[in-house]
């Protein structure tokens, strides 16, 4: 029981961080507005970007790409050490590193979660696009650098933030199966792509219909 206990604890962890609500921080304490009543009503560094301003975007951007990077980070030290502390012993036939490489996935898993379903926001939030990328520059840099360089060359030419997430996106789960990674790894990347891609899908819609606003324009209501 204090195994799972444990186990579960370093999820709600990952959880937590991903879950601060960065943006909506922002919005309250530089303007002290709701950002979630305003323009695409995500909380994410596009919608501060269009409704707070540069810099701040740049600010919530950041900060939301630390939490997916220590979110990965803090696992990788906390279940090595949980699976090695006497008072919480493996279950029998479980595999130590294979326990870690899932554990570790996990949390990237419930990092992203948290980002786009806060408990401290009604579980509305962002689009977990840059927490992802935290995540995958954690988990593999040559897949993170790969997705950001395609999300930095898109934005450039097409000006849409949601088209150059969506294929930074795909890009990661392209990479991650030509390098040499774990299973659980690729699933990670896997899973996370396609929830990032999930929470686009508003978005998807204004790309298919030619409504999709560009950056400088102003997101629909």
């Amino acid at each position: 029981m204090l195994f799972w206990l444990g186990s579960a604890f370093g999820l709600l962890i990952a959880y937590l961080l991903g879950s601060m609500p960065t943006g909506y921080l922002a919005g309250k304490l530089l303007r002290g507005i709701d950002i979630r009543e305003h323009g695409s009503k995500s909380t994410g560094a596009t919608n501060v970007l269009r409704t707070l301003g540069k810099w701040p975007a740049l600010f919530v951007l950041l900060v939301d790409v630390l939490k997916g990077a220590t979110a990965i980070i803090f696992a990788r030290w906390y279940y090595p050490w949980l699976f090695t502390w006497p008072s919480f012993p493996l279950p029998t036939g479980l595999d130590f590193q294979n326990l870690v490489s899932w554990s570790v996935c996990l949390s990237g898993l419930a990092v992203l979660l948290g980002h786009g379903r806060s408990i401290w926001l009604k579980f509305t939030g962002g689009k977990s696009a840059a927490t992802g990328l935290g995540v995958l520059l954690a988990i593999s840099l040559p897949v993170g650098l790969g997705a950001a360089v395609v999300w930095s060359v898109v934005l450039a030419i097409f000006r849409i933030v949601s088209l150059s997430s969506i294929l930074a996106a795909l890009t990661a789960i392209v990479l991650v199966f030509s390098f040499e990674h774990s299973m659980p790894y690729r699933l990670l990347v896997v899973a996370g792509g396609l929830y990032v891609i999930v929470r686009h899908r508003a978005n998807i819609q204004r790309l298919l219909a030619g409504a999709e606003p560009r950056l400088g324009k102003t997101a629909p209501e």
